[in-house]
């Protein structure tokens, strides 16, 4: 591992070197137990076991945001008196000391990053029926507890939810007898508390990760933006500020602040031309690379891909923007990079034909591309990007991304405001096979699409949901219509609806279409916000 912004002290002596690389954690570790103590047991107790200091506590890891949600009821259910400051203190404590390693958290992070919009597979059986009938599978994949600390999971259910076995798919069994003996064992089996990819993580050096950073991403209604992100310590993490111009011209700047969990786990509030949003992303192992999402803090829908890449000193291509370019046309793209200097090549057969503009973080260039289909190397002297630009004869495929989404009425003088969808337009070209749709598909990238919604079925279509149900703009996001009964549909039923959202894509004169499914639903009336 790389390390930054360090300098190398002399030590006396291994036995020093010790003391000093194992004070600041053993510090850390003593405040925590504190705050424990002095907030939690009143309820919990002290086992006098090093390894699992606190009962019920000290058995479970979790993400950030499953110890908030925790802490949370703990509150409000259990009455607990918590300042603010404790909260947030106990939350970095536990998520730094019983989180999830990078690999344990990765398949599972559409939910930490609020992108729910999908529909979950590979889900164990079982395990679907049992749990994810009531909540996404991912809420329990993010946990590890001990196989009793699952069994007292169960009880937990049973005590605080008593008619959970009279609802479906539970009143058809034994469930409390299913979910004491067999579920809370194959979670144990499955998610245990002590796994060799926590202890490794542990035991790993996290990064500082202060500095410079190239930001890519994605803001609905505006478009993909390009950024400069400066990241410097502060008293609970770092202080950020954001500069850079989206793919129309226009300018962005924000100001905000971030947090790290786990050594990994990047969460930031940040301010963006007066919109609050908020970032959550997962840094490598180095740091120098992170991934994730920001979206709108009012409405965690409206929200896009987000990544960042450290400024080392080195040269480095991150992006070409957009992905692709069309055999036999000259189109621009740019190349987003960082300290970029030398020779411009973007692959076998393709032409630069004009730099139109060039400095150290970027170079738009015109270009035509000739031979043969397929993925580019990108480079601008010494550095590159493999893969970085798709050339491709036609366009074979749209893929509308999300291919299942669920929207919700709102608004119109109620509490609950309306909660929207985003849809974005995926090309492919195909492949080797020359059949689209299968594995070797070309993926071009995000496309401009015209976008229309249709009524799903004829149901839909009598019934003319997509009359009532909303509307979509240009830019694709689609806004359910008002809450409350209407009086020119059918009973005056409310404006829920099923739909089919289209995407269009231009190209060379064909419009090549791709479909995503939408429900605009009533309100979630039990949804909580765990802020």
């Amino acid at each position: 591992m790389t390390t930054h912004n360090k300098k190398r002290v002399p030590l006396a002596g291994p036995a020093l070197a010790l003391a000093v690389m194992a004070a600041p954690a053993l510090a850390a570790t003593e405040a925590g137990e504190e705050l424990i103590r002095n907030n939690c047991l009143a309820c919990h107790s002290d086992t006098g076991n090093s390894e699992t200091p606190f009962s019920r506590i000290s058995e479970q890891r979790k993400t950030p945001e499953g110890w908030l949600m925790t802490i949370n009821r703990m509150q409000e259910l259990r009455g607990a008196q918590i300042s603010t400051e404790d909260k947030r203190a106990l939350v970095q404590y536990l998520a730094d000391h019983q989180g999830l390693a990078p690999s344990e958290a990765e398949p599972y992070r559409y939910l930490l990053e609020q992108d729910t919009n999908l529909v979950e597979s590979g889900v164990d059986e079982g395990l679907g029926q049992m749990c994810a009938r009531c909540h996404s599978a991912a809420r329990f994949s993010l946990q590890r507890r001990t196989e009793d600390e699952w069994k007292r999971l169960v009880g937990f259910h049973m005590g605080q939810f008593p008619t959970i076995e009279l609802h479906s798919l539970a009143r058809d069994r034994a469930w409390y007898d299913i979910a004491q003996n067999q579920t809370a064992v194959e979670l144990g089996n499955k998610f245990p508390l002590i796994t060799p990819e926590w202890n490794s993580w542990k035991a790993a050096p996290k990064a500082d990760l202060t500095g410079r950073w190239r930001v890519l991403g994605y803001v609905p209604g505006k478009g993909e933006f390009t950024a400069w992100m400066d990241a410097s310590k502060s008293e609970t993490g770092y202080q950020l500020s954001l500069e850079g111009q989206y793919s129309d011209g226009s300018a962005l700047s924000g100001k905000g602040s971030a947090r790290v969990y786990t050594g990994y786990e990047w969460r930031a509030a940040i301010e963006i031309d007066g919109v609050k949003m908020r970032q959550v992303m997962a840094a490598d192992a180095e740091g120098s690379v992170m991934d994730g999402r920001m979206f709108n803090t009012e409405a965690r829908e409206i929200g896009g891909e987000l990544m960042a890449v450290r400024d080392q000193g080195q040269p480095a291509v991150v992006a070409v923007l957009p992905a692709h370019l069309k055999l036999g046309e000259s189109a621009e793209l740019t190349i987003v990079g960082q300290n970029l200097d030398g020779d411009v090549s973007l692959g076998d057969g393709v032409e630069i034909e004009k730099v139109i503009a060039r400095d150290g973080d970027s170079i738009r260039v015109l270009a035509k591309a000739s031979g043969a289909a397929g993925a580019r190397t990108v480079s601008v002297g010494d550095a590159s990007k493999d893969q970085a630009l798709a050339v491709y004869d036609s366009l074979a495929r749209v893929e509308v991304t999300p291919a299942n989404a669920l929207s919700r009425i709102g608004g119109n003088g109620g509490e609950m405001a309306k909660v929207r969808t985003v849809y974005r337009a995926v090309g492919y070209a195909a492949g080797a096979d020359g059949q689209p749709g299968t594995d070797d598909d070309l993926r071009l990238g995000y496309m401009p699409a015209t976008w229309s919604i249709a009524p799903a079925d004829e149901v839909a279509a009598h019934d003319k949901d997509e009359k009532y149900a909303g509307a979509i703009d240009a830019s694709g996001i689609f806004t359910p219509g008002d809450a409350g009964p209407n009086p020119e549909r059918k009973m005056s039923a409310n404006n829920v609806g099923r739909l089919t959202v289209v995407g269009s894509v231009s190209d060379g004169g064909n419009d090549v279409t791709g479909e995503g499914s939408l429900l605009v639903a009533p309100q979630d009336f039990v949804r909580r916000v765990l802020d």
